[in-house]
C-alpha cells in the first residue's frame, strides 16, 4: 500500500462533536473524555477521536 493508497482516516474534532456521534450530552461525554473512558487524545488542547474507532467501542459487548 503507498501513500497514495492509505485510507483516510475519519477525525472528529472536539468533545461536542464527539458527543454527537456518541449520542451524549456534552458534558457527560467530556467527563467520558477527562476520565479515559472512551478512546481519543488531546491534540493542541481538543479532544480528538477516530469516527470508526469510536463506534467500534460502542458496538462492543464490553462497553456496556
Amino acid at each position: 500500500m503507498t501513500k497514495t493508497d492509505s485510507p483516510a482516516i475519519d477525525l472528529v474534532w472536539g468533545a461536542e462533536a464527539i458527543a454527537t456521534v456518541i449520542q451524549a450530552k456534552p458534558r457527560q461525554t467530556f467527563h467520558l473524555l477527562e476520565t479515559g473512558q472512551i478512546p481519543a487524545k488531546k491534540v493542541g488542547g481538543r479532544w480528538v477521536a477516530e469516527r470508526g474507532k469510536l463506534i467500534r467501542f460502542f458496538l462492543d459487548d464490553e462497553a456496556a
